[in-house]
C-alpha cells in the first residue's frame, strides 16, 4: 500500500515511516515547506514539501505516488499555549485537517489514520479511560482535535471515507532515526536539565488529587505508537474505528523526575509552578480494545526504557 504520512519528517512521523518500510509498505513523507528532515526519516522514503492547505501540491503528491491511504499526524501542543492562542489550535487541527480531507476526496483516497489526542477526554471521571468515555475537552487543542474527529464521520457518510482514530496519550522516548519530542514536554525538559542545558524542571501544580499531588500521565513509547498506526491500516478494509494508544498505567511528574535521576545518574532540580489552565489531574488509557481487536502488543512500556531511549538520544547529540 502506498501511504502518505503528513508530518512524516517529525518526531512521531519519522518512526511511522520507518515502521511502514519495515513492514514492506511504501511511505511518502509530506511535511511543511522549509522543513529539513535531516536524518529524521529513512532515505528510501520520498519527501514532498508542502502545506496541507496547498491543494495543488497535495493533488500532485497523490497522483505522482499513487497514494492509497493517509496517516495524518498532528503536532502535540502545549496545553497552556493553546489556551492563550486558540486560533493556532483550530488552524492546525481543524482548518488544515479539513483541507487534507478535501484533497483526499478530490483524489479519490478513502483511507485515513488520524493521530488524535487524549486531550479529547478532558478530565475523565474514571481511569483508565475507555473509548466510549465522555468527550469533554478542557483546552482548545482538545476541542479542535475533537472537531476534526467529528468531521470524519460526516465525510464517511457523504464520501465513503474509512477512518481510524488513534487517541494517543503522552508519546515519549526515541527510536531509530527519529527526532526528539517537543522540547517543552516533560521528559525532554527533564533530560535537558540532566544534560545541563536548562537549570530546572517546572512542576505545574503540586496539589492535584493524586498520590503525590502532581499530574499523572500514561507515557507511551514512540515506537509502540508508530506500530499501532501501521497495524490499524488493514482494519480500514472492514470499518472505521477508534482506539486508545496507551499502556493502562500512569506516572506522576514526581515519579518521572525520580526515575530520570536514576537513569541518567544526575541530579535534576525542580521548582514549583502554578497549575496550567486546561491540565487534567490524571490521563490514563485503557488499551484493551486495541489489544483485543488488533492484537497490539506494547514492547517498550517500562518508564526506565522510555527514559533511557530518550537519554541516549540527548547524549549522542551533545
Amino acid at each position: 500500500m502506498n501511504t502518505l504520512v503528513t508530518g512524516g519528517a517529525g518526531y512521531i512521523g519519522s518512526v511511522v515511516v520507518e515502521q511502514l518500510l519495515q513492514h514492506g509498505q511504501r511511505a511518502v513523507i509530506y511535511d511543511d515547506p522549509g522543513t529539513d528532515p535531516g536524518t529524521n526519516f529513512n532515505s528510501d522514503a520520498p519527501c514532498v514539501s508542502g502545506a496541507l492547505t496547498d491543494q495543488a501540491t497535495l493533488a500532485a503528491a497523490f497522483a505522482q505516488h499513487q497514494i492509497e491511504a493517509v496517516i495524518h499526524l498532528t503536532t502535540a501542543q502545549q496545553t497552556g499555549a493553546t489556551v492563550n492562542n486558540p486560533h493556532a489550535s483550530y488552524q492546525h487541527n481543524l482548518v488544515n485537517g479539513l483541507a487534507l480531507l478535501e484533497a483526499m476526496r478530490q483524489a479519490g483516497v478513502k483511507k485515513l489514520v488520524f493521530a488524535s489526542s487524549a486531550a479529547v477526554y478532558g478530565e475523565p471521571a474514571i481511569a483508565p479511560i475507555k473509548e466510549d468515555a465522555p468527550l469533554q475537552p478542557l483546552n482548545p487543542h482538545g476541542e479542535s482535535v475533537l472537531a476534526f474527529e467529528r468531521a470524519l464521520r460526516w465525510y464517511e457518510a457523504a464520501h465513503g471515507l474509512r477512518y481510524a482514530v488513534l487517541r494517543c496519550f503522552n508519546v515519549a522516548g526515541a527510536a531509530g532515526t527519529s527526532s526528539t519530542a517537543e522540547p517543552a514536554h516533560l521528559i525532554p525538559t527533564v533530560l535537558r536539565v540532566a544534560a545541563g542545558q536548562v537549570t530546572h524542571v517546572d512542576v505545574f501544580g503540586e496539589n492535584y488529587s493524586t498520590p503525590d499531588g502532581t499530574c499523572v500521565r500514561d507515557y507511551v513509547h514512540v515506537l509502540d505508537v508508530a506500530e499501532a498506526h501501521v497495524l490499524v491500516l488493514p482494519a480500514l478494509e472492514k470499518a472505521s474505528c477508534v482506539y486508545n494508544v496507551g499502556y493502562g498505567n500512569g506516572y506522576s511528574v514526581a515519579e518521572v523526575v525520580e526515575m530520570a535521576r536514576q537513569v541518567t545518574g544526575r541530579w535534576i532540580s525542580t521548582e514549583a509552578a502554578p497549575r496550567r489552565p486546561g491540565d487534567p489531574a490524571v490521563l490514563i488509557a485503557s488499551p484493551d480494545k486495541l489489544m483485543l481487536e488488533l492484537g497490539w502488543q506494547p514492547r517498550h512500556s517500562e518508564l526506565d526504557v522510555i527514559l533511557s531511549s530518550a537519554w541516549q538520544r540527548v547524549v549522542s547529540s551533545q
